[in-house]
């Protein structure tokens, strides 16, 4: 569902609008059913099984208690407990089995903090959901994808000044090896090409405009490639994504949040997908915010929605046949 005062209501009925027509797109909405029926048909459902033969008449929707009437536009805190329990829902759904995958519509984080939610965004809050009873926790990673560019990110949500003392040879090792793995089981490269960026400018220079591309990013490199994974030793962020948009790589793992995400926007402003890569269950986002005043002026766009949901049926597609 997501924050019912932001673009979530909306674009999801431009989503089933653009979707209906087409069985392998079936979607349902955990959520309340009077956030969409003013302008499309809706019909409650009982179960995740039911959805599909509703889908193309109606848009299905597993009802949720406690979602207030809200004002398009007006943050409420009076949803924060329901935005929380559609998230707790959706995850339980994809450990059972129950769906093949979740679209988070965007949340508000500080609206949940009130409730006791200390997560730093969904992406922490689902893999915490999935750790529960599990053997390991899952190390979640955040994968964007737009604009013919799929990037992960090393570090996400850490200021500037603490990047530095967050990257380590060994955390990168293990982050090319869940790439390497998701670009395989979700995306169906058999033989992924990676690359690193470098944390400081021009690459370091071989040491001389900073060393943590000797000291810390090549040699993960190397541990990669002697692993069997085709990864390159750092490369300047300012050239390596047009040289991935040339076809020289399949995926970049960028240092900071940043660095990653502005070559996206920028190509695929309102279509790129938030995907988080390491998990047991398939989850994917529109790679935008609750955008209040879109909703509150009614010009959200469904874009990043569509494309989120269909790469949610690619990638769990292509885990039921590696699986």
């Amino acid at each position: 569902m997501g924050d019912p005062a932001g673009v979530g209501p909306p674009i999801t009925v431009s989503a089933w609008n653009a979707l209906k027509h087409d069985p392998s797109r079936c979607f349902f909405v955990i959520g309340a059913p009077h956030l969409y029926a003013p302008d499309i048909p809706v019909q409650e459902i009982s179960s995740p099984a039911d959805a599909q033969e509703i889908f193309a008449h109606a848009l299905p929707v597993l009802p949720l208690e406690g979602v207030p009437q809200i004002q398009p536009g007006q943050a409420d805190d009076s949803a924060a407990a329901s935005i929380i329990k559609s998230i707790e829902l959706a995850t339980t759904l994809c450990l059972d089995r129950s769906a093949d995958g979740m679209v988070t519509n965007p949340i508000n984080k500080a609206l949940l903090y009130g409730t006791g939610f200390r997560h730093p965004g969904h992406t922490e809050f689902v893999a915490a959901l999935c750790a529960e009873g599990a053997q390991t926790s899952p190390l979640p990673v955040m994968l964007l994808t737009g604009g013919g560019l799929r990037v992960a990110l090393a570090t996400i949500h850490v200021a500037l000044k603490d990047v530095f003392s967050q990257l380590s040879t060994e955390s990168l090792v293990t982050l090319g090896k869940i790439v390497a793995g998701s670009m395989r089981m979700d995306f169906g490269i058999a033989s992924p090409r990676l690359a690193f960026t470098g944390l400081n400018p021009h690459a370091g220079e071989n040491g001389t405009i900073g060393h943590e591309e000797v000291d810390i990013i090549n040699p993960a490199a190397r541990a990669l490639r002697a692993a069997g994974i085709d990864m390159s030793d750092a490369r300047s962020a300012d050239t390596v994504f047009a040289e991935s948009l040339d076809g020289r790589f399949d995926a970049i793992i960028a240092m900071t949040h940043d660095q990653g995400l502005i070559p996206v926007k920028t190509l695929d402003m309102w279509g790129g997908v938030n995907t988080t890569i390491g998990l047991p269950i398939v989850r994917t986002s529109p790679d935008h915010g609750t955008g209040y005043d879109a909703a509150a002026n009614g010009t959200a766009r469904p874009d990043s929605l569509i494309a989120a949901i269909e790469q949610a049926r690619m990638i769990a597609d292509n885990r039921k046949q590696t699986s």
